[in-house]
């Protein structure tokens, strides 16, 4: 049988276990350097992407890559992504799956400590709330880093609902 897959039961196994093994390593080194890593890609970005995709191919699919071996390995990474979906809708596993938003702006009070905790300096601040057309810090109420790395700009106007915040870390 292995014959006509070009794989053995245990170079399977091997696949498998690479394939998690990769995907944890890098799920913690995102956890490392923050989920704004990931939510706005520069040149430089997508290059580190590609070559990560390229060694953990390698690394997932063994020296002699076949045809089994990568659909094994594809199996083993959308179940993992299906795992992952699951997982992030219970409270314990949204703690490990997903990122925290983050308050970033209360008022015209920029939450210097949130920005470090965030990884996010000054200047890609100031681009985001260009990029939502604030034009003075009077015109927000809050700004937060998404758990999607995704910058929200809140403005001033109307109550803020107190649910929006909800789940928020405020520091």
């Amino acid at each position: 049988m292995s014959d006509l897959l070009g794989i053995s039961p245990l170079e399977a196994g091997v696949v498998v276990l690479s394939a998690v093994g990769i995907a944890v390593a890098v799920l913690a080194l995102l956890r490392v350097l923050g989920q704004r890593s990931v939510a706005r890609l520069s040149t430089f970005d997508v290059v580190v992407l590609l070559v990560l995709g390229s060694v953990g191919g390698r690394v997932i699919t063994g020296y002699t890559p076949s045809l089994a071996a990568g659909v094994i390995a594809l199996v083993t990474l959308f179940v993992l992504r299906w795992c992952a979906d699951k997982l992030s809708r219970t409270r314990w596993g949204a703690l490990i799956v997903r990122d925290e938003a983050i308050l970033l702006v209360r008022g015209e009070e920029i939450l210097e400590r949130s920005l470090r905790r965030a990884r996010l300096s000054q200047e890609e601040l100031w681009e985001a709330l260009r990029l939502a057309g604030v034009r003075n810090l009077t015109e927000v109420a809050v700004v937060v880093l998404e758990s999607n790395g995704a910058i929200s700009v809140v403005r001033t106007g109307m109550p803020l609902d107190p649910r929006l915040l909800d789940g928020i870390a405020q520091h």
